[in-house]
C-alpha cells in the first residue's frame, strides 16, 4: 500500500501538468480575437463629419455642424505666391456663404511657407485679408505626420472618389451637402473661378 501511495503522489503532478497543457491548446490565442476586432473597426470607413478642430480664435468646430451645406477645404499658407487667394476665399464666403462653408487649414508642408505660430497666422489673416471664415490651428496635410482628415481626403479607398493629394499650398477639396468629396482643385484654380462657382451652384 505504501508503494502504491508513493506512485500515486508521483503521478498527480504529471497529470495536472498534462491537463493544463490541454486547456492551453484548446483556448484560441488572443491575437486571433484582436485581429478580428481590428478588421471590424477598419471596415467602418470614416466620414468627413467625424472630424473636429480648434480654430485660430480658440473655438472648436465640428464638421458635422455643416451637414446640408457644401464645404471648400483649403490648405493655406502665409508666405506663398498663392497667398492672395485669401482675398477671393473671403469673397466666396461672403457671397455664397449660405451654400458653402470655406475652411482654411494652415500647413507648413510646402516650401516652409507657413512658419508662424497660430497666433501669428491669425493676425496675418485678419490684418491683410479680413478673414472671417474658419481657419483651424496648423496641421500637416501631407507626409508622415499627415492629419487623418487629409488621409481621408487623399485616399480613394476611404473617400470613394479621388486619390488626389495636395501638391502645393491652396489646393481645394469640395465636399457636397452629404459630406462626400466631389471635386479636387489645384492651387492654380482661383476661388472665384467659373469652375468653382459652377461646382458650388450645382
Amino acid at each position: 500500500m505504501k508503494y502504491l501511495g508513493i506512485l500515486l503522489l508521483l503521478w498527480l503532478p504529471f497529470a495536472c501538468q498534462q491537463s493544463t497543457k490541454a486547456k492551453e491548446q484548446s483556448t484560441p490565442p488572443e491575437t486571433t480575437v484582436m485581429e478580428t476586432t481590428t478588421e471590424h473597426v477598419e471596415g467602418n470607413k470614416p466620414s468627413v463629419y467625424d472630424f473636429r478642430f480648434k480654430t485660430l480664435d480658440g473655438s472648436e468646430i465640428n464638421l458635422n455642424e455643416f451637414k446640408g451645406r457644401k464645404m471648400l477645404l483649403v490648405n493655406v499658407a502665409s508666405e506663398c505666391g498663392f497667398t492672395p487667394q485669401y482675398k477671393e476665399l473671403q469673397q466666396l464666403y461672403d457671397q455664397y456663404g449660405t451654400k458653402v462653408v470655406v475652411i482654411g487649414f494652415p500647413a507648413n508642408d510646402f516650401g516652409g511657407q507657413e512658419p508662424g505660430s497660430n497666433q501669428e497666422i491669425a493676425a496675418f489673416c485678419e490684418k491683410n485679408y479680413g478673414v472671417t471664415f474658419p481657419v483651424v490651428e496648423k496641421i500637416a496635410v501631407t507626409g508622415p505626420e499627415q492629419h487623418p482628415l487629409y488621409k481621408y481626403l487623399s485616399s480613394k479607398s476611404l473617400n470613394g472618389i479621388t486619390d488626389e493629394a495636395p501638391t502645393w499650398n491652396f489646393c481645394k477639396y469640395l465636399i457636397n451637402e452629404d459630406g462626400k468629396v466631389v471635386q479636387f482643385f489645384s492651387s492654380k484654380v482661383a476661388p472665384m473661378s467659373e469652375e468653382i462657382i459652377a461646382a458650388i451652384q450645382k
